[in-house]
């Protein structure tokens, strides 16, 4: 197995001084961090979690729990990170597996057979109302506490860890991205996107980012895609 070109671009957006995203390319790991806290605390909630699956070993879950042992205890340590978090969905990528774990309101997603599939659940308060019926899809797009989160890395001493697995077939494209990305970019653009440009891994990760900031550009935008190829399988493997 070989893992082919990767291409990434991370951007403030129109409306925050500050990048508060972080982002893991190290194949077979990828993986998008989106801080949350006040001053430069959603920053270095983010990037402290990436460094923890940067220069850590073991499962996913293992990886996670890690940096949510190392956010949490500079949050209880500096009283300008106190509450500090962040959300945190990683990749790995190996022998046509795709692992996944998931904390918070960062996605992945699979595109398969011309169809965009959101694998992972968001863990904010807009979602669970959408899993129980008192919310439908399309009112959350709009609704005023989409971006309250109900479970983050670094929050508490101990953290659910959502873990999926997917095997991969020929010409699967895998996405994950925060929510500065889908709250300006709707399904069905992000899948014209992948599908039209899938080729071409600078012209995806471009394209979504200007059409984040073309719809409002609210939040802060990390794009990460690698590709993977074995001589039986062709499975881009996008993360945005």
């Amino acid at each position: 197995m070989r893992l082919g070109k990767t291409a990434a671009a991370t951007d403030p957006g129109r409306r925050r001084r500050r990048n508060e995203d972080s982002f893991v390319v190290e194949p077979p790991l990828f993986a998008v961090a989106d801080g949350m806290g006040g001053a430069q605390a959603g920053e270095v909630a983010s990037r402290l979690a990436a460094g923890a699956l940067k220069e850590g070993e073991g499962a996913i879950e293992e990886l996670i729990q890690e940096a949510n042992r190392r956010v949490h205890q500079r949050s209880m340590e500096d009283p300008g990170a106190s509450g500090m978090g962040t959300t945190m969905t990683v990749a790995v990528v190996e022998h046509g597996i795709v692992r996944i774990g998931h904390v918070g309101d960062s996605r992945a997603y699979l595109v398969r057979d011309g169809e965009l599939e959101q694998l992972t659940q968001d863990h904010s308060l807009v979602g669970e109302l959408v899993r129980t019926g008192r919310l439908s899809p399309e009112e959350a797009e709009s609704h005023p506490q989409r971006s309250v989160i109900t479970r983050a890395v670094g929050t508490d001493p101990d953290v659910d860890v959502d873990t999926l697995t997917v095997e991969t077939r020929t010409g699967d494209v895998f996405l994950i991205c925060s929510d500065g990305l889908t709250d300006m970019v709707d399904d069905r653009t992000i899948l014209q996107t992948v599908e039209e440009k899938r080729g071409d891994l600078d012209a995806v990760v471009k394209t979504l980012v200007k059409n984040a900031n073309k719809g409002g550009g609210e939040d802060n935008i990390t794009v990460v895609r690698s590709e993977e190829h074995t001589s039986e399988l062709q499975s881009p493997c996008n993360l945005v």
